[in-house]
């Protein structure tokens, strides 16, 4: 029997970025899930407080050059790679020059949201799909991890749906505690738009804010994990009304076995 292969897609990741309960959870669960005997990808963003050097990324030629285009507008994909020896497992980056080489992470100081992020979460969904395709690596599921990652679900869902790497993947969502006040662009549903993309499945990002890219994501997912202990209550209960398979807050002791059952019972289904 081949072992499941469960793609994790982050937000934060440990020791990249301070420790937070998200980055934590980003740079033990697949270490843990892959101790369980399953095969793991991970994927995050390369922000520019990451220190190359000091964490040994260096840049996959072969998985770089391609270009996304956002409002119309040329970026090109650079993805790079780092090992966490301890856990022997490798860290891919998302990485652009436009997006990606600031030192701030996705907030000002303030706690006011980058003006781009918009465009920021767009290319990071499409560049992970892209490179996992171009790796041919069929996840069974997919993890996302943050508001960040919350145009991934759709895409999978409705641009990479007929690729045959990803027709049977299962797609989990975890929201945190980590709201901010900013709204985003009052254009993001025309640019989050591809091929496979309709406007009516972006609606709820024609008043996009926090709230409105996490309620996206666990549309087009299929199990939703509340990843911190106390999260907004319009989300909380947004989530529990989808009629997604919802799992409650699990501690540093319980999530690893937790959320292997529930990638398990996905798979299964």
């Amino acid at each position: 029997m081949e072992k499941t292969k469960v793609l994790f897609v982050s937000q934060e990741i440990m020791p990249y970025l301070p420790e937070s309960e998200m980055s934590k959870v980003g740079r033990y669960l697949p270490q843990g899930i892959q101790e369980k005997g399953k095969e793991i990808r991970t994927f995050m963003p390369r922000y520019g407080c990451i220190n190359e050097r000091r964490n040994q990324l260096h840049e996959v030629i072969r998985l770089s050059g391609m270009n996304l285009i956002i409002d119309d507008t040329d970026h090109p994909l650079i993805i790079k790679v780092a090992s966490i020896q301890a856990a022997r497992m490798q860290v891919y980056f998302i990485d652009n020059d436009d997006y990606f080489h600031r030192k701030k992470v996705l907030l000002e100081d303030d706690g006011q949201a980058f003006a781009d992020n918009d465009e920021r979460a767009i290319f990071f969904a499409r560049g992970v799909l892209e490179t996992v395709k171009k790796l041919r690596w069929a996840p069974d599921v997919v993890h996302c991890q943050g508001w960040f990652t919350g145009l991934l679900p759709l895409y999978l869902k409705k641009a990479f749906n007929e690729d045959p790497l990803f027709t049977d993947t299962k797609v989990v969502f975890s929201m945190y505690d980590d709201e901010f006040p900013t709204t985003f662009s009052s254009d993001f549903a025309e640019k989050s738009l591809i091929e496979g993309v309709k406007a009516e499945d972006v609606k709820i990002l024609e008043n996009a804010d926090y709230l409105a890219i996490n309620k996206l994501a666990i549309d087009w997912s299929d199990a939703v994990i509340m990843g911190s202990p106390s999260i907004n209550e319009d989300l909380l209960a947004y989530a529990k009304a989808s009629g997604k398979t919802f799992m409650e807050y699990k501690n540093g002791e319980e999530y690893v076995q937790a959320y292997s059952d529930l990638y398990d019972s996905l798979v299964s289904e």
